[in-house]
């Protein structure tokens, strides 16, 4: 329990602290966030990934002039319980205060009581958080259907264009490929802020919050996971990888990173539920700057870096539940699907196109253009571009940093 001038105190100096960055840039996803009467904008993503920056540019794009902006996750609030709401909603009153901006609110039990009666008394919310589950297991209780959902993720390559003055082309997609988008760590190139970040994941995200206590095995199969990405695997295989005796226990420990933001999980396109459930899936991380940070190459697998680059880039785009892989006699690496489950896009990634692998690419993705009846497939590729007429249909090859700046 906290004493009224105690919540009031660090309201005043996170708010002093609530200020721009040196060289900060408004994200992409800032004109996405709407915001209606009795609704709660909520927006989840990775730790490190500016969700509070958003919070401020919302505010100053709004042109709010009465905000009050609280983050749950300072050491100063541990012992915030539920009965401390009634001194926050007073100071809320106090200052007069309009717009609300909370970040990692869900950390605090009955929560979603208190946004719920804000939004009835009409005041503007906006709510950040760094894990999915949390926020949805919640928000269906006292906020089903008054509440907008929102994701953001690390800098897409324009973005880190932008950040780092650079133009659209083969070299700067190279770094960013290699760099990732975590705002923090393009600022200082520290390598530490990764693997904190990771560690922030695995032990607060995760560990704490889903009561894992073998965190040694959380983090063998975090790191064999975030070094094989785009790997098919299956639970049943990966418990040697981590040891336990369990593959459900390997699932939840899978899900737990999904629900996280560090990885995301694609399987088989099918029509059927089933079929997709007992075949292999593939990981994919959110940031290739920490797929880079593991390798104990010192030239990581830049095939692997460009599918998941690809990856990312279609999370910007699809929700994780509308992205697939397909295999048949072959392989087409991405499958997306509109809103009635239907393929509508076929993307197959392939970082340099040659002699050995020019055929096995092209008849892994035209075998899914007949199949899905799709008259136009990709081929992503770091600095290739051609065409060619099947008789499937239109075969684009298009270079990576052309594809993801819109050129």
């Amino acid at each position: 329990m906290l004493r009224q001038n105690q919540i009031a105190q660090v309201i005043d100096i996170q708010e002093a602290t609530y200020k721009p960055s040196k060289g900060e840039i408004l994200r992409e996803q800032l004109q996405q966030i709407k915001n209606y009467p009795e609704y709660a904008s909520i927006i989840t993503g990775l730790r490190r990934v500016g969700k509070s920056t958003l919070l401020r540019q919302i505010a100053k794009s709004k042109q709010y002039k009465h905000t009050t902006y609280l983050n749950f996750d300072d050491i100063r609030l541990t012992n915030f319980e539920t009965d401390d709401f009634n001194r926050l909603y007073k100071e809320i009153k106090d200052r007069e205060s309009e717009e609300l901006f909370f970040d990692e609110i869900q950390l605090v039990k009955g929560w979603e009581i208190f946004i719920h009666q804000l939004l009835r008394e009409g005041y503007t919310v906006y709510i950040s958080g760094s894990n999915a589950t949390l926020l949805s297991v919640d928000l269906g209780t006292h906020l089903t259907g008054r509440n907008l959902q929102n994701e953001l993720f690390p800098f897409s390559y324009t973005e880190f264009l932008t950040f780092e003055k650079m133009e659209a082309s083969a070299a700067s997609f190279q770094k960013y490929m290699l760099r990732g988008g975590i705002p923090e760590y393009l600022r200082t190139q520290e390598p530490l802020i990764l693997s904190s970040l990771l560690d922030d994941v695995l032990i607060r995200d995760i560990a704490v919050n889903k009561g894992v206590s073998n965190v040694q095995s959380l983090r063998k199969l975090a790191i064999y996971l975030l070094t094989n990405i785009g790997k098919p695997y299956s639970a049943n295989r990966l418990k040697s990888v981590c040891g336990v005796s369990s593959s459900t226990t390997v699932s939840d420990y899978i899900s737990y990173m999904i629900d996280a933001y560090l990885v995301g999980s694609i399987g088989l396109y099918s029509n059927s539920l089933q079929v997709t459930a007992r075949n292999p899936k593939k990981v994919y991380c959110y940031d290739t700057g920490l797929i880079a940070s593991l390798s104990l190459s010192k030239t990581p697998d830049k095939g692997r870096l460009l599918e998941n680059q690809v990856f990312i880039w279609l999370r910007h785009q699809y929700a994780l539940n509308h992205i697939f892989y397909e295999r048949g006699k072959g392989e087409c690496d991405f499958v997306a699907v509109d809103t009635t489950n239907h393929p509508e896009l076929l993307l197959q990634v392939c970082y340099e196109l040659n002699d050995d692998n020019f055929q096995r690419e092209m008849n892994g993705l035209t075998e899914a253009m007949q199949k899905y009846q799709l008259r136009v497939g990709f081929i992503i590729t770091a600095d290739v571009e051609d065409e060619f007429n099947t008789e499937a249909g239109k075969v684009n090859v298009v270079k990576a940093w052309k594809w993801m700046s819109g050129h």
